[in-house]
């Protein structure tokens, strides 16, 4: 399941302990259609699994919701295991980590 809650043009996203291609709906949904210069807030903080589909749903995000803006998709509350498989991808240098 995957939750949002918006406030002052930021939206956080809460995901659930399995983040994977069963998720690409409701992921899209968090973003698509929101105000230019809106801000994307990830909690990772239950993530315990990530798939190869849920890497691509980032990079929709970073590119249809944020615009290709790094600095407006934050990652946060990363576990050793996702942390890792994030950089690996390379991921660390396409969004802000914390």
């Amino acid at each position: 399941m995957i939750t949002t809650h918006e406030e002052s043009g930021v939206v956080t996203i809460t995901l659930d302990e399995k983040f994977v291609f069963s998720d690409h709906r409701s992921f899209r949904t968090t973003y698509h259609n929101r105000a230019p210069g809106t801000r994307f807030v990830l909690d990772f903080r239950r993530v315990t699994y990530m798939d190869s589909s849920a890497l691509g749903m980032l990079l929709l995000l970073k590119e249809e919701g944020a615009g290709g803006d790094k600095n407006r998709v934050q990652l946060l509350h990363c576990n050793d295991q996702v942390r890792k498989i994030l950089e690996v991808a390379n991921f660390t240098q396409l969004f802000t980590m914390d």
